[in-house]
């Protein structure tokens, strides 16, 4: 058996492979996008992108109830979208084992929120596991497997942005074969209407009982013994953590995080002096630890963001009336800050500065284009999540009519087809005078260029068949639809004064593919100097490739350039040229 070095990520989707998935969906999202992307590249398992979150669930359940392990994946907000099927899952129970991988983002680098979703398995009364380095990412794939299909549950897999990016090494194996099992039709499982979903109520708060027996003998739970006076009960990342700041101390160490193992939790409490949680986000542990009985020393740890070795050794010296640890030999230095912005020649800048130009209300969505709403662009008026654009602008101008001739709803092509179709569905149903503006740029970019639906290729990259974004549009009711060059930033401006005045509903489609997708051809913009005014006009856009220099005149980055234009099109002196 050999080892290799794997991200989290990457350990998951070995992990699928190994253990006989044949059925994976998901739908892009940091920090859990690698894991799809690297199950595709085995042959044996059926994997996709789906549209959002909650039909990649769905597909994962359809594979389940065939008689396939199946595996759907998605980062924490996405849980959120899936929540409608998940909670009845944990009602109908499952036939092939079936795993959800929550991919939660503790100090939110790339979210709009921090949510911490263990609570999710409380919530349904299905169980949590959580892996604390790559080769546990394999193995609890595993034993998520095992376990769904010996307790009938759905079981979620939660790992956070250091386990989902950081390596270490894992144990590859072979592919364990595993048959379909045997699909039969059973209506009161399957079909939750009301009289069957209160008869599968009891077999729930049953099956919790088994959960939590299992919990309290399975290895993935299991204490490991040091010194008796102090003992710190962890899970997942926390658990690395613990290990450098207190080698010596007594450890419990739970890869089932939910349900708890109350009589293990109690036997190791007896076993030591003082009881310590550590863990990150909310105090998911500690309640379950003191609701089972046992006296917990309080940390006092923060309840946002990451923790680090140096927080988990301060925090359990003073809870140990210990004289603190000695400050690090060298404190890292801060890194410079550096504002996220849109890459050099992106097409979304030109539309960005349009819209701000013409002083319109934006209601923004998830995508490269959030970042417009920083300066110099300073473009968004408000964002929420996935495909929220088109119904704030909705919600808007019922608040007041006026208000559909001034704001624009953005939206991408892959979010659009996530969550923004009903949003515009529901403007058309409603009578709305609204304007919608989709920024196609034939990717799903922010996440690193996953296709969907309307690319024209799968998960594998295989050709599908493409959704055509107009189509849809008229399909559901938009009788205004134009389709223009994303930086053609005169026909922009003239579309949006003309559709936002519309007495009706409008979908403009700024369509140019992302540039990052593009071979770059031709040459860096020139500056002309005796024609340069000094305006700096030039960096209303916030183009990286262009600075001001010492002498008040732009100067280009060749190397950065990549002649889309929008600069030249900007200068009003004729100073700029290609």
């Amino acid at each position: 058996m050999s080892k290799e070095l794997l991200s989290g990520n990457e350990a998951v989707a070995r992990g699928a492979y190994e253990y006989g998935v044949r059925v994976a969906a998901a739908y892009p999202g940091t920090p859990s996008t690698e894991i799809l992307e690297n199950i595709a590249r085995y042959d044996d398992i059926a994997a996709q992108w789906s549209p959002n979150e909650k039909v990649a669930l769905e597909v994962a359940i359809g594979g389940s109830m065939a008689g396939a392990r199946s595996l759907a994946a998605m980062k924490h907000v996405g849980v959120n979208v899936a929540a409608d099927p998940l909670l009845t899952l944990a009602y109908t129970g499952v036939n092939g084992g079936i795993v959800l991988v929550s991919a939660d983002d503790p100090g939110i680098h790339s979210s709009q929120n921090e949510q911490d979703n263990r609570f999710y398995g409380r919530f349904a009364r299905i169980p949590v596991l959580e892996p604390s380095d790559s080769q546990e990412c394999k193995d609890l794939v595993r034993a998520a497997l095992e376990m769904s299909e010996q307790l009938d549950t759905v079981v979620i897999l939660r790992t956070t942005m250091r386990i989902s990016h950081s390596k270490s090494l894992v144990e590859i194996g072979e592919r364990t074969p595993c048959e379909l099992r045997p699909y039969k039709k059973d209506v009161r499982k399957y079909v939750m209407i009301p009289g069957h979903a209160k008869l599968r109520q009891p077999d729930v708060l049953a099956r919790f009982d088994r959960m939590a027996a299992w919990s309290e003998t399975t290895p993935i739970n299991r204490i490991e013994w040091g010194d008796r006076k102090l003992g710190i009960i962890t899970s997942g990342i926390s658990y690395q953590y613990v290990k450098e700041a207190r080698p010596d101390a007594s450890v419990l160490k739970l890869g089932c995080s939910y349900p708890l193992p109350e009589k293990l939790v109690r036997e190791f409490a007896e076993g030591v002096e003082k009881v310590v949680v550590v863990e990150e986000l909310e105090p998911f542990l500690a309640e379950n630890v003191r609701l089972a009985g046992v006296k917990i020393v309080p940390l006092g740890l923060p309840r946002i963001g990451e923790l680090s070795t140096t927080m988990v050794k301060t925090a359990i010296a003073k809870a140990m009336a210990e004289p603190p640890p000695p400050p690090a030999p060298f404190a890292p230095e801060e890194a410079a800050g550096r504002p996220p912005v849109l890459c050099p020649g992106c097409p979304h800048r030109g539309v960005f500065l349009t819209l701000n130009r013409l002083r319109l209300i934006v209601t923004g969505d998830i995508g490269c284009y959030t970042l417009a709403a920083l300066p110099p662009l300073n473009a968004l008026d408000m964002f929420m999540d996935m495909g929220a654009s088109i119904g704030l602008a909705l919600g808007m101008e019922k608040a007041d009519p006026a208000n559909a001739k001034k704001t624009v709803a953005v939206i991408g092509d892959s979010t659009f087809l996530h969550s923004g179709m009903t949003g515009l569905l529901d403007m058309v149903y409603n009578g709305s005078h609204g304007t919608v503006l989709i920024l196609d740029n034939a990717t799903t970019a922010m996440t690193g260029h996953q296709d969907h639906p309307a690319t024209g290729k799968d998960a594998k990259g295989r050709p599908a068949p493409q959704a055509v974004l107009e189509d849809i549009c008229k399909g559901l009711g938009v009788r205004r639809i134009r389709v223009l060059d994303a930086l053609d930033i005169e026909g922009l401006e003239q579309a949006l004064k003309e559709e936002t005045q519309a007495p009706e509903v409008s979908v403009i489609i700024a369509r140019r593919p992302c540039v990052l997708l593009t071979t770059l051809e031709g040459r860096a913009v020139k500056v002309v100097d005796e024609a340069c005014a000094s305006c700096q006009m030039c960096m209303d856009p916030g183009c990286p490739a262009i600075s001001w220099s010492d002498d008040e005149r732009p100067v280009i980055n060749e190397g950065m350039c990549t002649s889309c234009g929008l600069c030249v099109t900007v200068c009003q002196t004729g100073a700029l040229e290609l």
